[in-house]
């Protein structure tokens, strides 16, 4: 019985998520002796690429190198694999929770008769039958969810799991499979993508502005900090309805939400909505001259002082460093 883990790739790399999702599926095959993992690939990426899954934990690589699944077309992945889960003889599927991730995650779970649970954080506990904890309410909560189906579904959320590197590189099997045509009766004609470095959902640090830093010709403060730390950019939503950041750099709840490893605000002041947005975040970093800001409460680590005299500082400080 093996473990299979579904891999999202983008730009000929695989994605982080998908790597920590891989050594979530070893986790748990070495608790439940459940034999191999197994990660599976669709669309066009190297094989060597590929290989690389094997660090986190992956035994072997099922890529099936259909240039048709590489636009991430929901149907036809979710039948590819349902295919492969069944070739290999799984009886869980993990993978990271995503936009594609979730849209895919649903439709195997109605193809498989499986139970699936999103958001999860911690590997089942197995004493007593098979509950899975998940985060709920925005990071705010968790809850713990009995799984009584024989075939499940786990969607791990981003930076929930240590990401194994140790691993050695994983066999990698290229495969084809028959998927019917009406699988890719939806077409997507083109993708526009947020344009930067580092884009918001995949940054593993994010450096974000608020109103304090009074104007967008003081950004420039904000990018140099994120171009030291290899960061994304963000702002707070009244920055972006004012207009001094386009709008797909509006952090929150009704923006984008990220879970970084780090997270930096800057002049923010810490409104709920932002809150939402961020607290899924590892770290939280607040630099903020009003010692009352609500930021605060929240954050594992805070500045009180003036962005305008230690954004600078900081930034040379850890450019010494490197």
């Amino acid at each position: 019985m093996s473990v299979l883990v579904y891999i999202e790739h983008a730009e000929g790399s695989v994605k982080k998520t998908s790597l920590e999702a891989v050594s979530y599926g070893k986790a748990l095959s070495e608790k439940l002796s459940a034999g191999e993992v197994v990660a599976v690939a669709l669309g066009t990426i190297s094989s060597s690429e590929l290989a690389k899954a094997g660090h986190a934990g992956a035994g072997r690589v099922i890529h099936v190198n259909d240039g048709k699944l590489s636009d991430g077309v929901i149907q036809a992945h979710a039948e590819a694999v349902a295919q492969i889960f069944d070739k290999v003889g799984a009886k869980t599927l993990v993978l990271a929770k995503s936009s594609l991730g979730d849209a895919v995650a649903a439709r195997l779970a109605v193809k498989l008769n499986a139970a699936l649970v999103s958001n999860v954080v911690e590997l089942p506990e197995t004493g007593s039958g098979y509950t899975v904890r998940r985060s709920i309410y925005t990071g705010k909560a968790f809850a713990e969810t009995v799984v009584t189906a024989e075939n499940k579904i786990l969607a791990v959320k981003k930076n929930a799991v240590d990401l194994k590197t140790d691993g050695p590189e994983a066999k990698v099997e290229e495969i084809a499979l028959t998927i019917p045509e009406d699988n890719f009766a939806t077409k997507i004609t083109s993708t526009d993508k947020a344009t930067g470095e580092v884009l918001l959902p995949e940054a593993d640090i994010v450096v974000s502005g608020g109103r304090g830093m009074k104007g967008p010709e003081n950004w420039g403060m904000i990018e140099d900090l994120a171009k030291e730390l290899g960061a994304a950019t963000g702002c707070s939503k009244p920055v972006s309805d004012i207009g001094w950041r386009p709008h797909h750099e509006h952090v929150g709840q009704t923006g984008v939400k990220v879970a970084p490893t780090l997270y930096v605000a800057v002049g923010i002041s810490g409104a709920i909505q932002h809150l939402a947005g961020v607290n899924s975040s590892k770290y939280i970093v607040v630099i903020n001259k009003d010692p009352e800001a609500p930021f605060f409460k929240a954050a594992d680590y805070g500045i009180v002082g003036d962005a305008f005299e230690i954004l600078p500082k900081l930034t040379e400080a850890i450019k010494a460093q490197k």
